[in-house]
């Protein structure tokens, strides 16, 4: 859910429990778009994070420090000089507005008591941090706006602040019936549309929400609703702003799989049914959404490098193995020189010099066959022609068969490291895949003046009836899991005939129930390349059945009785474990 107004009124509401009364002791500004305020409060020292990143506007308690300048930028000093050691006296936030005003009350040169105001904006590419004195004189600002730079608002020191009103839309906190009813038939767009274009501080999910809890389509223009079903629609749009009035917020995030799909200040009907997990703080689920969504960032960022890596192999082997089928196709008649060799000893011995052709019978078909000859050569020598060309043909068909096999083994293993960066989770999975291409000849290695340590750990799950299973990241790790860690009556599952992790399960020399090995299952199907399918087969077996042949690639492994499985890929029930 964007950041939008609701999700800013919750933010601002458990500011002003948390920090009202509190004194600011420390003033920092880690980066050009950044504060980070420690605050001393009855209840122990709070952070607060503020961030007017044009990219990622976001503000929210934390218990994370983050170092400033050697020297601070001239808006942190100007903050330190009027009220560092002030008081914060309220939080609040003017109507939905994606805005936060937060009052401090300091103590000036002459030692009377002052009121300043810090403002801080979350408004996508247009956020602000800014910095007011009790009559809402500018006296400074994280990003200064000129003239030349907006024609809406100077944010400049000297200058009023005010909020625009370039949108001219209604509080919905304040809006009565008629004027809702009103806006709503003047405006051509879906209903949904037309709410969070009409309405501040409503985003388009939140809008969704509301039509979804008043049974009303999404698609349908606004104008063409009738009055009893707008009013309708003002009485759950009403509902859902007294909630937010009297700040029943429910701060939630939303998974797929396991990733952080949507968070939201309040449960959202659209996403009903996936799975999700409840806080008791919006700050706390900013953090770890933004956390998430930013790790997960950061490591496809850092993976660039080694997928361009295995992605150019994989072309160029699939280029190579489409190269070799066809010429292996060109052999498929090289039986047929065989046979031409063969007629020709048996019939040719009556042929007249500088025949082009001959016409016998084939003793193995029984029918007739022309045969071309070159008419410069004898019988026997158009027959030793037809044999080098049988033998050149048969030579090629194995050695291209060998090939084949060896170029799909090369595809099957780059599949399987690309199936290890989409999982890797954290620089040191990383750090173990660019070992692997290492190892394998994909990536020269760099001198390096120390050994780089592998940190890297398999995923740990727990069944539902409480056995440890194993997940490895990349195929350095199923080999250990397998060959290493696994003792012989454990069990191996891996999703049939496609590039995926090795899962292990921790027997202790018990008999596994059955929903043990469906959840190992699920793990193996959504550890693999076959992850999100309706139904995936698995292998499984007991580790000791488990081979690896001489020389082969790792985390390729051989067995020769299994059972199979057929499962889903949802693993949203199985609980990991961070070792």
């Amino acid at each position: 859910m964007a950041f939008d107004g609701i999700t800013v009124a919750a933010a601002a509401s458990e500011l002003d429990r948390a920090l009202t009364g509190g004194r600011i002791t420390k003033i920092a500004q880690p980066e050009p778009d950044e504060l980070l305020l420690t605050i001393k409060t009855p209840n122990g020292q709070k952070r607060l994070y503020i961030s007017a990143s044009a990219s990622l506007p976001l503000i929210y308690l934390t218990d994370e420090n983050k170092p400033g300048p050697m020297t601070a930028p001239g808006f942190c000093m100007l903050l330190r000089k009027h009220i560092g050691n002030g008081r914060i006296t309220g939080i609040l936030q003017p109507g939905l507005e994606r805005i936060i005003w937060i009052d401090i009350e300091h103590l000036d040169e002459l030692g009377d008591p002052c009121k300043k105001r810090l403002v801080v904006e979350i408004m996508g590419k247009h956020s602000n941090i800014i910095f007011c004195d009790s009559k809402g004189v500018i006296l400074d600002s994280i990003k200064h706006v000129s003239a030349q730079m907006s024609s809406v608002r100077e944010v400049l020191p000297g200058r009023t602040y005010f909020i625009p009103d370039t949108m001219r839309k209604l509080d919905p906190l304040t809006v009565n019936e008629s004027d809702f009813i009103r806006t709503l038939k003047e405006k051509p767009e879906a209903i949904s549309k037309a709410l969070y274009i009409s309405f501040t501080g409503i985003s388009p999910a939140a809008a969704s929400d509301i039509c979804l809890r008043a049974g009303i389509d999404l698609e349908p223009d606004a104008g063409s609703l009738s009055d009893e079903v707008l009013t309708h629609l003002f009485r759950q749009f009403s509902y859902y702003m007294e909630e937010i009035k009297e700040n029943r917020f429910t701060p939630v995030i939303y998974y797929q799989q396991e990733e952080p799909k949507e968070f939201s200040a309040l449960p959202l009907l659209q996403y009903e049914g996936m799975p999700k997990k409840e806080y008791g703080s919006i700050s706390q689920v900013l953090a770890l959404y933004y956390s998430s969504k930013n790790t997960l960032t950061r490591i496809r960022q850092k993976s660039a490098d080694l997928r361009h890596v295995v992605q150019t192999a994989l072309e160029r082997n699939r280029k190579k193995c489409d190269l070799q089928a066809r010429q292996l196709k060109d052999t498929e008649n090289r039986d047929k020189y065989k046979v031409y060799g063969e007629l020709i000893n048996t019939y040719g011995y009556n042929l007249a010099p500088g025949s082009k052709e001959l016409t016998c019978q084939n003793y193995y078909t029984g029918k007739d066959i022309t045969i071309p000859l070159d008419p410069v050569k004898t019988p026997q020598e158009n027959s030793q022609k037809y044999f080098a060309r049988y033998n050149k043909q048969k030579r090629t068909f194995e050695a291209l068969r060998e090939l084949i096999e060896e170029t799909k083994t090369d595809i099957l293993y780059l599949e399987s490291i690309s199936t290890s960066l989409d999982i890797a989770r954290s620089e040191a999975d990383l750090a173990q895949i660019k070992e692997e291409l290492v190892q394998s000849g994909y990536i020269r290695r760099k001198p390096a003046k120390k050994k780089i340590k592998l940190t890297s750990k398999p995923m740990h799950y727990i069944s539902a009836d409480g056995y440890h299973m194993y997940v490895g990241k990349n195929n350095l790790q199923n080999d250990e899991l397998t060959f290493s860690f696994a003792a012989g009556n454990d069990w191996w599952f891996h999703a049939k005939g496609a590039a995926g992790s090795h899962v292990i399960v921790r027997t202790n020399g018990d008999e596994l129930p059955d929903n043990t090995f469906e959840e190992a299952g699920r793990l193996a199907a959504y550890y693999s390349k076959s992850r999100g399918a309706d139904k995936v087969e698995i292998d499984y077996i007991e580790k000791k059945h488990v081979k690896k042949p001489n020389g082969a690639k790792p985390g390729f492994v051989v067995y020769y009785t299994n059972y199979s499985l057929v499962i889903d890929s949802d693993i949203s029930g199985i609980k990991a474990v961070e070792d």
